[in-house]
């Protein structure tokens, strides 16, 4: 959990450095404190308003005990087992199977379920869904997560942005010029490229674990990545720059293989992480 704040810390330090340095490399002495506001802002909307970025992505809304009575029931349970608080839950009407959690610490997380993951699961499913993803909260790397997705969000905005910069045109000409065109090919990748270095795949094996853990039931979470796995490949969501940078939060890689899925995906093969909760789970009787 330290090592996870230590991450995020170099995370938001090294893109305020790229930052600086660029605002000092285009504009000198003025650049660079604008540069300085930008940074500062930044990451300030990744560190406090990243569940919020995430959340809005999936168009989720947030749901009360008399509208999910399951889905609170088994979140309760599951937080008083691990001794922490409730978290928020919401739900985003898409059809496709999927969840996530996100939020810097316990006290302000959120965990969100898709309709078509609740339609799709069994009770015992869900609960080791909801084992994971309350896991990722508990070991804290939903915080590495969720900052990562929030700062590769602004720098796509930003990427949406350079569409308006008149630099490197002439005047009787329509359309970005090569500087805002330059910066529209670089910084999506810049953004990918943000998300892969930050987040490990090894947190949704370490997740897992916990999770079964947590549930003492690793063969439901098998049971439920085979059904997501194929839910997912058959409603694939679009291949949208904003819900790509919120895909790594999600228990399965929301997009098919190929486009900007692939590029930002930090999903192991969903294949291997059903073979480590079998072993997990011992030989069968």
């Amino acid at each position: 959990m330290r090592f996870n704040g230590v991450r995020t810390a170099a995370l938001i330090a090294t893109l305020s450095a790229l930052m600086l340095a660029a605002g000092w490399t285009f504009g000198g002495g003025a650049g660079l404190a604008i540069a300085l506001v930008i940074a500062l802002g930044t990451n300030g909307v990744a560190y406090f308003f990243s569940d919020r970025i995430a959340l809005r992505s999936m168009r989720a809304h947030p749901v009360g005990e008399v509208e999910a009575p399951m889905l609170y029931r088994l979140v309760r349970e599951l937080s008083t087992s691990a001794r922490q608080p409730m978290p928020r839950l919401y739900v985003s009407e898409t059809m496709q199977p999927n969840a996530f959690a996100t939020g810097r610490n316990p006290r302000n997380a959120a965990v969100c379920c898709t309709r078509g993951i609740l339609k799709l699961l069994d009770e015992r499913e869900l609960r080791a869904v909801l084992g994971h993803e309350l896991s990722h909260v508990y070991n804290r790397d939903i915080l590495v997560a969720s900052v990562a997705a929030a700062i590769a969000t602004v720098i796509t905005y930003l990427s949406h942005l350079a569409i308006f910069l008149p630099l490197g045109r002439d005047d009787d000409q329509d359309g970005p010029g090569l500087l805002g065109a330059l910066m529209m090919l670089v910084l999506g990748p810049v953004a990918a490229a943000v998300v892969q270095m930050a987040i490990s795949r090894t947190r949704e094996f370490q997740a897992d674990a916990s999770g079964a853990l947590l549930t003492g039931d690793p063969l439901a979470l098998a049971s439920a990545l085979r059904k997501i796995d194929a839910g997912t490949r058959a409603l694939p969501l679009p291949q949208d720059p904003d819900l790509a940078t919120t895909s790594s939060l999600m228990i399965c890689n929301p997009f098919r293989g190929a486009g900007i899925g692939r590029l930002f995906s930090t999903h192991p093969p969903t294949a291997e992480r059903i073979a480590r909760l079998e072993r997990m789970a011992g030989p069968r009787p």
